[in-house]
């Protein structure tokens, strides 16, 4: 299945994340990173909850500091990277540079003080997305058997 996701990710403390190429420090709070998996929205998504992984894309650098609150999944054939990181950019502070090296927007990234689910469910409906919010890797599963069967 291919779609767009957002990561709800939790920073406890200030923390400096270091890529390959770069440094973030990143404050306390929340943070939103919007993604993509036109290959495959689960295997991406499920791959992300992994505590344990080659260490490849700036976000597996932030999973390592921080705590995977919840995704969203959000399937669909035409590529929403960029469409939902320009809404979620209107409400969340940007991390300039932070995963959106193959889009046209500044970041992928975003800081909010205050967890961010009411805001993101406004834009998912706003938009008028289908999507799934998801809190561990086992929810995938049930959740594609549920969505193929309604949608054929």
């Amino acid at each position: 299945m291919r779609g767009s996701y957002l990561l709800v990710i939790m920073l406890e403390k200030e923390q400096t994340v270091k890529t390959k190429r770069r440094e973030f420090r990143l404050g306390r709070g929340f943070y939103v990173y919007v993604g993509s998996a036109m290959n495959s929205l689960e295997a991406r998504v499920r791959r992300h909850f992994m505590r344990h992984k080659r260490l490849h894309w700036h976000i597996d650098f932030l999973l390592e500091k921080g705590k995977l609150l919840r995704a969203y999944l959000i399937p669909s054939s035409e590529r929403l990277e960029e469409k939902l990181s320009r809404m979620v950019s209107r409400y969340g502070e940007s991390v300039e540079g932070f995963g959106a090296s193959d889009v046209n927007v500044p970041s992928n990234l975003y800081h909010f003080e205050k967890e961010p689910d009411d805001v993101l469910m406004n834009i998912l409906r706003e938009m008028g997305l289908n999507w799934k919010r998801i809190k561990s890797p086992d929810e995938i599963k049930t959740w594609r058997e549920r969505y193929e069967a309604e949608t054929g």
